[in-house]
């Protein structure tokens, strides 16, 4: 996505239209200019990437406006609009995984938790396994990516089969962990990261929204800020306030997913 660029000359020779904005990021680009362009309505965008055009140009224009950026335009396919934020939160999310690199050191954060109660195997290998917090975080946002780009579940991004809706889930449950261990262990940067892109709480009210996870393994008390800390409303789907331990009901302290 790229600075507002008037259209060169066409390699037939014909005039360009002085008019035409290319909305790309052209090599040289800086940091002020990047992705500065005139918003377009969606209606207007056409292209096989519209869905993901939409939502970071509209996070690029207001991050804390979660309820504008998680609500489909009418008309659009829910699954391909849930794939393409998926997307976009794993893009994000290594934002934060950079700034963790700074102290979230293997000699410091040898395992992958979040409250006591809570200690994450890594899936990433072979037989799942103990790893550092830093790597659990790298291996996790690797295989996300590795997932939501694979020609065998995910081969269009206009229409997503109904087999492989369950992969989403899967994926939320691992890098929301990336949030969890960020709160309870790297408060501060966990909060600078948050006070610019509000990712968590988009990511929280959207695993909700459409019923991706459950109240009970939401331990970072986003909802309570936002005044959903008892039974009430995100989107479609009802939040209830859960009582007790964060871990879920019959739910181990240490908790593995081997899934794909």
């Amino acid at each position: 996505m790229a600075s507002a660029a008037l259209a060169s000359s066409p390699p037939d020779g014909s005039a360009a239209d002085p008019q035409k904005i290319i909305r790309r990021n052209l090599p040289g680009t800086s940091r002020a200019k990047w992705s500065n362009w005139p918003d377009q309505s969606f209606d207007e965008m056409d292209s096989t990437l519209t869905v993901q055009q939409y939502i970071q140009q509209l996070t690029k224009a207001d991050p804390s406006n979660v309820d504008l950026i998680l609500n489909p335009p009418e008309g659009q396919d829910i699954n391909v609009w849930k794939y393409e934020h998926l997307r976009q939160f794993c893009m994000e999310l290594n934002g934060l995984a950079v700034r963790l690199q700074a102290e979230c050191r293997p000699d410091v954060c040898s395992q992958m938790t979040a409250t006591e109660q809570w200690i994450f195997l890594c899936a990433a290998h072979r037989t799942p396994m103990e790893c550092s917090a830093i790597d659990y975080t790298r291996h996790t946002l690797d295989g996300a990516a590795c997932l939501l780009n694979s020609s065998k579940y995910f081969p269009s991004r206009v229409s997503i089969k109904e087999a492989s809706i369950g992969k989403l889930a899967s994926i939320c449950r691992r890098v929301y962990r990336v949030f969890s261990h960020a709160y309870f262990h790297h408060r501060g940067v966990f909060d600078a990261f948050e006070e610019e892109t509000y990712l968590c709480r988009r990511f929280t009210v959207f695993v909700m929204k459409y019923q991706l996870m459950t109240k009970e393994i939401l331990i970072v008390p986003v909802l309570e800020e936002l005044g959903l800390g008892n039974e009430s409303t995100v989107g479609d789907s009802t939040v209830s306030a859960s009582s007790g331990s964060p871990a879920s009901k019959g739910e181990s302290s240490s908790a593995s997913e081997t899934e794909a």
